[in-house]
Protein backbone atom coordinates (compact mmCIF):
# COMPACT_ATOMS: atom_id res chain seq x y z
CA UNK A 1 0.00 0.00 0.00
CA UNK A 2 1.09 3.88 -0.45
CA UNK A 3 0.77 5.42 2.59
CA UNK A 4 0.69 8.77 3.34
CA UNK A 5 1.76 11.14 6.92
CA UNK A 6 1.44 14.29 7.40
CA UNK A 7 3.19 16.80 10.08
CA UNK A 8 3.70 20.32 10.63
CA UNK A 9 0.07 21.21 12.36
CA UNK A 10 -0.36 22.78 15.28
CA UNK A 11 -1.72 26.34 16.94
CA UNK A 12 -0.58 29.71 15.79
CA UNK A 13 -1.69 33.01 15.70
CA UNK A 14 -3.43 35.27 13.73
CA UNK A 15 -0.73 36.29 10.95
CA UNK A 16 1.31 33.62 11.74
CA UNK A 17 2.85 30.88 9.24
CA UNK A 18 3.09 26.87 9.08
CA UNK A 19 4.50 24.29 6.94
CA UNK A 20 2.70 21.66 6.36
CA UNK A 21 4.93 18.38 5.11
CA UNK A 22 3.32 14.86 3.81
CA UNK A 23 5.62 11.81 2.93
CA UNK A 24 4.52 8.99 1.08
CA UNK A 25 6.02 5.57 1.52
CA UNK A 26 5.74 2.21 0.22
CA UNK A 27 6.19 0.56 -3.34
CA UNK A 28 5.39 3.89 -6.03
CA UNK A 29 6.21 4.03 -10.14
CA UNK A 30 5.44 7.26 -10.20
CA UNK A 31 2.89 10.07 -8.26
CA UNK A 32 1.21 12.23 -10.67
CA UNK A 33 -0.59 14.81 -8.68
CA UNK A 34 -0.31 15.76 -4.73
CA UNK A 35 -2.70 18.08 -3.44
CA UNK A 36 -4.17 19.31 -0.05
CA UNK A 37 -7.32 19.45 1.50
CA UNK A 38 -9.21 20.66 4.33
CA UNK A 39 -11.95 20.16 6.69
CA UNK A 40 -13.78 21.60 9.04
CA UNK A 41 -16.56 20.33 11.15
CA UNK A 42 -20.32 20.23 9.25
CA UNK A 43 -18.66 21.03 5.89
CA UNK A 44 -17.57 19.24 3.28
CA UNK A 45 -13.41 18.96 2.42
CA UNK A 46 -12.14 21.47 -0.07
CA UNK A 47 -9.17 21.12 -1.84
CA UNK A 48 -6.72 23.81 -0.72
CA UNK A 49 -3.76 22.98 -3.58
CA UNK A 50 -2.21 20.80 -5.83
CA UNK A 51 0.45 20.22 -7.77
CA UNK A 52 1.03 17.84 -10.78
CA UNK A 53 4.54 16.14 -11.55
CA UNK A 54 5.19 18.96 -14.13
CA UNK A 55 5.19 21.36 -11.66
CA UNK A 56 1.54 23.01 -12.69
CA UNK A 57 -0.23 24.31 -9.37
CA UNK A 58 -3.66 25.46 -8.39
CA UNK A 59 -4.64 27.13 -5.41
CA UNK A 60 -7.98 28.17 -4.22
CA UNK A 61 -9.26 31.53 -4.74
CA UNK A 62 -9.24 31.78 -0.61
CA UNK A 63 -5.93 30.89 -0.56
CA UNK A 64 -3.76 33.01 -3.39
CA UNK A 65 -1.24 35.07 -2.18
CA UNK A 66 -0.87 33.02 1.31
CA UNK A 67 -0.40 29.82 0.68
CA UNK A 68 2.57 27.44 -2.09
CA UNK A 69 2.60 24.10 -2.53
CA UNK A 70 5.66 22.63 -3.39
CA UNK A 71 7.26 18.87 -4.32
CA UNK A 72 10.12 16.96 -3.83
CA UNK A 73 9.97 13.98 -6.51
CA UNK A 74 12.62 12.38 -4.77
CA UNK A 75 11.66 12.47 -1.65
CA UNK A 76 8.12 11.69 -2.99
CA UNK A 77 7.28 15.13 0.06
CA UNK A 78 4.91 17.50 -0.86
CA UNK A 79 4.90 20.46 1.07
CA UNK A 80 2.46 22.88 1.74
CA UNK A 81 3.67 26.48 2.98
CA UNK A 82 1.05 28.88 4.77
CA UNK A 83 1.75 32.32 5.47
CA UNK A 84 -0.71 35.00 7.11
CA UNK A 85 -3.14 32.95 8.68
CA UNK A 86 -6.37 33.47 9.37
CA UNK A 87 -9.14 32.00 11.78
CA UNK A 88 -11.02 30.70 8.70
CA UNK A 89 -8.03 28.35 7.90
CA UNK A 90 -8.58 26.65 11.20
CA UNK A 91 -9.28 22.51 10.01
CA UNK A 92 -7.99 19.34 9.21
CA UNK A 93 -5.24 19.20 6.34
CA UNK A 94 -5.08 16.33 4.41
CA UNK A 95 -2.32 15.26 1.85
CA UNK A 96 -3.59 13.13 -1.25
CA UNK A 97 -1.29 11.64 -3.79
CA UNK A 98 -2.64 9.72 -7.32
CA UNK A 99 -0.05 8.09 -9.36
CA UNK A 100 0.89 4.82 -10.31
CA UNK A 101 2.46 2.11 -7.79
CA UNK A 102 3.21 -0.20 -10.75
CA UNK A 103 3.08 -1.03 -14.23
CA UNK A 104 3.36 -4.48 -14.55
CA UNK A 105 0.29 -5.26 -14.41
CA UNK A 106 -1.16 -1.68 -14.13
CA UNK A 107 -1.95 -0.61 -10.48
CA UNK A 108 -2.76 3.09 -9.96
CA UNK A 109 -3.32 4.58 -6.08
CA UNK A 110 -5.42 7.46 -4.71
CA UNK A 111 -4.08 7.79 -1.27
CA UNK A 112 -4.87 10.03 1.37
CA UNK A 113 -3.23 10.91 4.76
CA UNK A 114 -4.49 10.53 8.93
CA UNK A 115 -4.98 14.63 8.30
CA UNK A 116 -3.27 16.85 10.42
CA UNK A 117 -4.89 20.01 12.53
CA UNK A 118 -4.56 23.43 11.77
CA UNK A 119 -5.33 26.23 14.45
CA UNK A 120 -5.48 29.49 13.97
CA UNK A 121 -5.92 31.58 17.17
CA UNK A 122 -7.89 35.37 16.78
Amino acid sequence: QVQLGESGGGLVEAGGSLRLSCAASGSIFRINVMAWHRQVPGKQRELVAAITRGVNTNHADCVKGRFTISRDNAKNTVYLQMNSLKPEDTAVYYCNFVGVRSTIPMNKFDSWGQGTQVTVAS
